[in-house]
């Protein structure tokens, strides 16, 4: 099956929502994620394989930094790369927007996804104690701060 990643459109928003309850306990609201969409300094995108939405990302771009506020993969496309994919694609569209550097949160127990950031050039720079509510859990801050090095030594992206 053909794999492509696109900017996320309108229409996208209701299989997003589903992709955000599916995996994440406390999802963002189908308002928020339209509300994204005209966000001047939001950039969000899918991943689609075989014209099904397997999953999507975005990131917020202020100044020289870029923010990565959602990564979704549906469990039963997960292990294919997709979400590394993803990643690269927000890391592409950052550096075309000027930043060099990227941050985000990730959950202190969801190591598989730390594992990924670590190969992405991700290095923890803060702890955010109590920072999920809905289960008290902590947050890694890291920080990626040489993106044009990651993407250079990525090669291909999609």
């Amino acid at each position: 099956m053909e794999t492509m990643i696109r900017p996320m459109k309108r229409a996208d928003v209701p299989e997003i929502y589903r992709i955000e309850c599916v995996c994440f306990r406390s999802p963002w609201s189908k308002m928020s994620l339209y509300g994204e969409l005209r966000n001047d300094v939001a950039h969000y995108f899918v991943l689609t394989e075989g014209g099904k939405i397997a999953g999507y990302g975005g990131m917020w771009v202020v100044l020289d930094e870029a923010h990565v506020t959602n990564i979704a993969v549906l469990p039963e496309y997960r292990r294919r790369g997709y979400a590394r994919r993803l990643m690269l694609q927000l890391m592409a569209r950052a550096l075309e927007r000027g930043a060099s550097a990227m941050t985000l949160e990730v959950r202190e127990n969801n190591l598989g996804a730390q594992q990924m950031y670590g190969q992405l050039g991700f290095s923890q720079n803060g702890y955010r104690p109590r920072y999920y509510e809905d289960t008290g859990e902590g947050a890694l801050l890291l920080w990626n701060t040489n993106l044009k090095a990651t993407v250079a030594s990525a090669g291909k992206i999609w």
